[in-house]
């Protein structure tokens, strides 16, 4: 009887046939409003996104010792030296590169971690 059944069930559904819209898919095939879409999702989730990096890079500079007040001087002072010096300072780069490095890797690093849980 059930072998029947199953047999009745399987004749009935044709799988070139689309299946029928269900809510989900009504609401996925809505466009996002225009904050969405500037946000890159929903403000709710935008704004915790935005408050764990603000952690992250707010302990991250912490152990590292800086501030954004050093950060400021120290661009401060770039500027003035690369007009004080005539444009010399660019032989240092590879030092700016590495100390900006310091902060950005991690960052980079943290964000593929967060982007490869999101996609599980």
């Amino acid at each position: 009887m059930v072998g029947a059944y199953v047999a009745s069930c399987k004749e009935s559904l044709n799988p070139s046939e689309p299946m029928p819209e269900t809510m989900d898919n009504r609401e996925t095939n809505q466009r996002r409003g225009w904050l969405e879409s500037f946000l890159g999702g929903s403000p709710g989730r935008v704004v915790v996104r935005l408050v764990i990096m603000s952690l992250v890079v707010g302990f991250l500079m912490a152990i590292f010792g800086l501030s954004p007040e050093a950060i400021f001087r120290s661009f401060q002072g770039f500027i003035n030296s690369v007009f004080d010096n005539g444009f010399e300072v660019f032989r240092d780069a590879f030092a700016y590169i590495l100390t900006g490095a310091v902060i950005v890797l991690p960052l980079w690093f943290i964000g593929r971690l967060m982007a490869a849980g999101r996609r599980r």
